[in-house]
C-alpha cells in the first residue's frame, strides 16, 4: 500500500471536496445523520473566514485518490459563533484577561479527522503540526470531546502543548460535553517514534 500523502487545498477546492470530507467526518465521528446538512453548511461558511487554510491526506490509487484525513482552520475573531461562545464562558470562569490571552490572537482548528482505517499512523499529528507551522497568531485553540478515559485525540493535543481551557463544557443547542483546549504557538516539537532527533 502506498503511504498516504498530504497536500494543501484552497477554499474553492475545499468546497468542491466537501462531500468527500464529510465521508471522513462520518466514519470518524459517527454523528446522527440529521446533523449532516447543518455540518456541511457550517463548513461551507468557515471557508470564508480570514486566514482559512486546509490540508487533506490522500491515499493514492491507480485510478485517482481517496481522502483519508483532513484538517482546516482560520483566524478566530469576534462575531464568529464558536469564538464568541467560548470567550463568554472562559471570561465567566477565569476572567476577561485570561480569555483575551487565549482568544485575542488565536488560530482556530475547526475540524481534524482521520478515517478509522488510517488512525494510529501519525496522520493526525502530521496534519495538526503542518496546519500550525509558521502561523502569525500567538495561540491555537480547538474543542474536542471530553471523555474519560481520554480519547487519542485529547492525548495528541496534550503531547504538542495543548492545555485544557474549559472542561465538561456543553455548547448551546445540546450535545455531549467538550473540552476547549489551547496551546501557545509555535507548537511543541515532538520527535517521531524511533527517532532521537527533536
Amino acid at each position: 500500500m502506498r503511504e498516504p500523502t498530504l497536500r494543501e487545498i484552497d477554499a474553492r477546492t475545499f468546497r468542491r471536496m466537501l462531500n468527500a470530507l464529510l465521508d471522513v467526518y462520518i466514519a470518524a465521528m459517527n454523528p446522527p445523520r440529521s446533523q449532516l446538512p447543518g455540518r456541511q453548511a457550517i463548513m461551507q461558511r468557515h471557508a470564508d473566514h480570514p486566514r482559512f487554510r486546509a490540508f487533506v491526506v490522500e491515499r493514492r490509487r491507480t485510478l485517482g485518490s481517496t481522502i483519508v484525513g483532513f484538517i482546516y482552520g482560520f483566524h478566530g475573531s469576534s462575531g464568529q459563533w464558536w469564538h464568541d461562545v467560548v470567550e463568554s464562558e472562559l471570561s465567566a470562569r477565569s476572567g476577561h484577561e485570561h480569555a483575551e490571552h487565549w482568544l485575542g490572537d488565536a488560530y482556530e482548528v475547526a475540524e481534524l479527522h482521520v478515517h478509522p482505517d488510517y488512525q494510529g499512523m501519525g496522520l493526525g499529528r502530521r496534519l495538526l503540526t503542518t496546519l500550525c507551522t509558521d502561523r502569525p497568531e500567538s495561540t491555537v485553540v480547538l474543542s474536542t470531546l471530553d471523555r474519560r478515559p481520554e480519547t487519542p485525540a485529547h492525548r495528541l493535543y496534550r503531547s504538542v502543548g495543548f492545555v485544557d481551557l474549559l472542561s465538561s463544557f456543553e455548547f448551546p443547542g445540546g450535545g455531549p460535553p467538550y473540552a476547549v483546549m489551547g496551546a501557545p504557538l509555535p507548537l511543541v516539537r515532538v520527535p517521531l517514534a524511533g527517532s532521537s532527533k527533536p
